[in-house]
This record gives C-alpha cells, sequence and structure tokens, in this order.
C-alpha cells in the first residue's frame, strides 16, 4: 500500500511551492525596494501557493507524524482500548476529511460555474481552489492507509510524540546535556 514514488512526488510538490513561494516573495520585495514597482499579481500568486502548501502539507503532517495533540489520557489506557481508540479516532479522522472533501468539491463546482476570474491573475478561481478537495482526498488516503494498517495490528501514531522527539534531540552530540550545564 505504499507507494515510494508518490511519496516522492508529493514531498516535490511541496518542496517547489515553498520555494516558488520565496521566489515570488524575493522578487516582489527587490522589484519594490530597487527598482520602485512592484508586480500586481504577486501578493495573489503568493496567496495561492501557500493554500497549496497547506492542503497538501496536511496529509504529509498526517504521513511522517507531525501533528501534534494531548495524548496523556491514551498513553495511560491499558494498550488493548488505546488501541480501539485510535480506531475510533482514526474513523472520526475519516469522516471528517470527507466532509471536508464533498464541501470543498461543491464549493469548487459553483466557482467553476460562475466563472469569474481571479482578482489579479487571468485565471479562473475555480483553478487554485481546487487544492483543497484534492488535498482533503489525500488526507482521505492517509488516514485510510493509518486505518489499514490499524487493523492489520501495526504500531501507528496518528500524532508526532514530541517527548519521544525531545528526548532524541537532547542526546544529540553538539548539545549540552544535563550533567554537562
Amino acid at each position: 500500500m505504499k507507494s515510494v514514488w508518490f511519496e516522492r512526488l508529493e514531498e516535490g510538490l511541496i518542496a517547489f511551492l515553498l520555494a516558488a513561494m520565496t521566489l515570488v516573495t524575493f522578487a516582489q520585495v527587490v522589484a519594490r525596494y530597487l527598482f520602485n514597482y512592484s508586480f500586481v499579481w504577486a501578493l495573489e500568486l503568493t496567496t495561492f501557493l501557500f493554500g497549496g502548501l497547506i492542503f497538501l502539507g496536511i496529509s504529509y503532517g498526517v504521513r511522517v507524524g507531525a501533528h501534534i495533540g494531548v495524548d496523556a489520557l491514551v498513553k495511560i489506557l491499558p494498550k488493548k482500548i488505546a488501541h480501539k481508540l485510535g480506531l475510533v479516532a482514526t474513523l472520526l479522522c475519516l469522516v471528517y476529511a470527507a466532509i471536508v472533501f464533498v464541501g470543498g468539491w461543491i464549493y469548487v463546482s459553483k466557482m467553476y460555474d460562475i466563472g469569474i476570474l481571479a482578482q489579479d491573475m487571468p485565471i479562473p478561481q475555480w483553478v487554485p481552489r481546487l487544492v483543497m478537495p484534492i488535498g482533503f482526498a489525500l488526507l482521505f488516503c492517509r488516514f485510510a492507509q493509518i486505518l489499514y494498517n490499524m487493523w492489520q495490528g501495526k504500531d501507528v501514531h496518528l500524532l508526532g510524540d514530541e517527548v519521544e522527539d525531545a528526548l532524541k534531540y537532547s542526546s544529540d552530540e553538539g548539545l549540552p546535556t544535563q550533567e554537562q550545564k
């Protein structure tokens, strides 16, 4: 069920969006302060790129376990109950992703029917907004993957573990340990 090429494509697209957003913003600053000129479309393009970064980054965050949450209760529960609670939480996440996907699809289709252009760029409004249902479809797929793996009995985490990360990074070389302080 794991597809390496798809994960690389996802990472590459996110990196491209971040780089493009940075370059457009940098070009706008240089044009404004050095040449007293402004690109009319730069802010709108940056906003669209940022939206794409957010909606595609949601599913990427689920994949790498970067989303944080309060899991103190789950950690003190017996393993069997915690596993069942994880299944329920994942099902609720699937329902949420499906609801927002459908709502996003309705929104984009209405924007398509209206047919208006973006404010500063000659593209239809629905084109940059299409990233919303795409992002939530990807999110749905990620949660479906997690649910499948949990159902198979694999150890899967919905959330990042801040304590585990902090302990891992505190043992890195170059960082002072408690004894060295």
